[in-house]
């Protein structure tokens, strides 16, 4: 039992991922999910989202700014100023 300030990030980033899961949606929006923590705990919680996709048949929006994140997606879009372009 802890409270949630007690946490580190990657324990409130897996909380955030189970609370956003509970209803079993077909679609999750995550906005920089990994930007507040260290590459190792960033990369659990990638691959955790990426398994959860794949398993759970969701389908998976993100924001980041982080380009090797970026490069494991499906598509990858880009705003470019103000407009939405797809990379090839």
């Amino acid at each position: 039992d802890h409270r949630p300030y007690e946490l580190s990030g990657g324990e409130q980033q897996r909380v955030a991922i189970a609370r956003s899961l509970i209803n079993e949606p077909i679609l999750l929006l995550a906005d920089e999910p990994t930007g507040n923590l260290d590459s190792e705990t960033g990369t659990e919680i990638m691959e955790l989202l990426l398994k959860l996709k794949e398993e759970c048949k969701l389908t998976l929006i993100m924001a980041t700014h982080d380009r090797s994140i970026a490069d494991r997606t499906d598509r990858t879009l880009h705003l470019v100023d103000g407009r939405v372009e797809e990379t090839s």
